[in-house]
C-alpha cells in the first residue's frame, strides 16, 4: 500500500479533536485534517503554544478551521473542564498527546506521569466524550509497547521506577485500552469504532525530551538522521486510522517500511501482551476506579 495524504477523503463538515496538537505528530495530523476540510479542535496543554501552532497551520493551509483549547492530561480537573467545554458531536477523537521516558514525577492526581498522561488522561477524556463521538476513536501507541509489561502491583513505579520501562507500560496500556474499547463498543451494538496506531520512528520533540545527557542526545540525533522519518510522514498512520474508510475497529496501523519504522501506513499486528483480554479487563477496571470515569458500555463476552 502506498497511502499518503492525497488519499485522505474529503473531511468537510467533520469535527476532529486532536490531543497534543501543537507539535510533532499532532501538529502534522492537524494540518492535513484541516487541509482536507475538517474542523479541528486542537487540545493543548499550553494555549499560547497551541495558538502559535494554529498560526503555523494557517500559513500552509489558508482558511484552516481550528479551535485551540486548553487540555492538561496530567490533571483530571482539566480533562473534565475540556470535555464540558466541547459542545456538539465529534466525528473523530485522536488520543495523541504523550510524554516519553522522563524522570519519575506525578500528575496533579498523584499518578506516575507517563502512565497518568499517556493512558489515564486519555482514558478519562475518551469516557467523558464518548457519547458525542460518532465515528471513531484513534489512540496513538508506539512500538515501545513491545517491550512493555503491566505491573499491576506497582503501576505507578512507587517501589521501582525505570523511565523506559514505564514508557513501555504506558504504550502497552494504550493498546490494551484501544482494543478493549472496541470490544465493548461492539458488545453495545455501537457504530463507533476504536483503532490504534504507531508512528514508527519520527523525528519529534519526544526524542529530545527523553535524552537525559549530552551523549544520549547525540545518539538520538544520529539515529534521527539515519532512521527517522519526518513528523509529517510519522503522522500518516494516525491520519489513515482517523480517515480511511477501510480502517476498521480493532486495527493497529503503522508504517510498513524498514523495520516498521518508516514508510506508508499498513495494518499490522501488535504484541501478544497487547491482546491479553484479562489484562485489558483488569486495566479497564483499575482505570475507571482511578479516574472516576465510568463508561456506559457492557463488558464483552469472554472467549473460549
Amino acid at each position: 500500500m502506498s497511502w499518503n495524504t492525497s488519499d485522505i477523503p474529503d473531511q468537510s463538515g467533520r469535527r476532529v479533536v486532536v490531543t497534543g496538537a501543537n507539535s510533532g505528530i499532532g501538529l502534522e495530523a492537524t494540518r492535513e485534517l484541516a487541509r482536507a476540510g475538517a474542523y479541528v479542535v486542537m487540545a493543548c496543554r499550553s494555549v499560547a503554544r497551541g495558538e502559535d501552532a494554529a498560526d503555523d497551520v494557517r500559513r500552509t493551509v489558508p482558511g484552516a478551521d481550528l479551535d485551540v483549547r486548553e487540555l492538561d492530561l496530567a490533571d483530571l480537573d482539566s480533562v473534565r473542564a475540556f470535555a464540558e467545554g466541547v459542545e456538539g458531536e465529534i466525528d473523530v477523537l485522536v488520543n495523541n498527546a504523550g510524554v516519553m521516558a522522563i524522570p519519575r514525577s506525578e500528575t496533579a492526581d498523584g499518578f506516575e506521569t507517563q502512565f497518568g498522561v499517556n493512558h489515564l488522561g486519555h482514558f478519562a477524556l475518551t469516557g467523558l466524550l464518548l457519547d458525542r463521538v460518532t465515528d471513531r476513536v484513534v489512540t496513538v501507541s508506539s512500538r515501545a509497547h513491545e517491550g512493555g509489561e503491566m505491573d499491576f502491583d506497582d503501576l505507578h513505579g512507587e517501589r521501582d521506577y525505570a523511565r523506559w520501562e514505564a514508557y513501555g507500560q504506558s504504550k502497552l496500556s494504550n493498546l490494551l485500552f484501544a482494543y478493549e474499547l472496541d470490544r465493548r463498543l461492539d458488545a453495545a451494538g455501537s457504530d463507533v469504532e476504536s483503532l490504534a496506531c504507531h508512528p514508527g520512528w519520527a523525528a519529534t520533540e519526544l526524542q529530545s525530551g527523553a535524552a537525559t545527557n549530552g551523549a544520549m542526545e547525540l545518539v538520538m540525533r544520529a539515529a534521527n538522521a539515519v532512521v527517522a522519518q519526518s513528523a509529517a510522514d510519522g503522522a500518516l498512520p494516525t491520519l489513515y486510522a482517523a480517515t480511511a474508510p477501510e480502517a476498521e475497529g480493532g486495527d493497529y496501523i503503522g508504517p510498513g517500511g524498514l523495520f516498521d519504522m518508516r514508510g506508508a501506513p499498513e495494518k499490522q499486528r501488535s504484541s501478544a501482551r497487547s491482546r491479553d483480554r484479562d489484562a485489558a479487563r483488569r486495566l479497564w477496571e483499575y482505570s475507571e476506579e482511578a479516574t472516576g470515569v465510568a463508561f456506559d458500555l457492557p463488558e464483552p463476552e469472554a472467549t473460549a
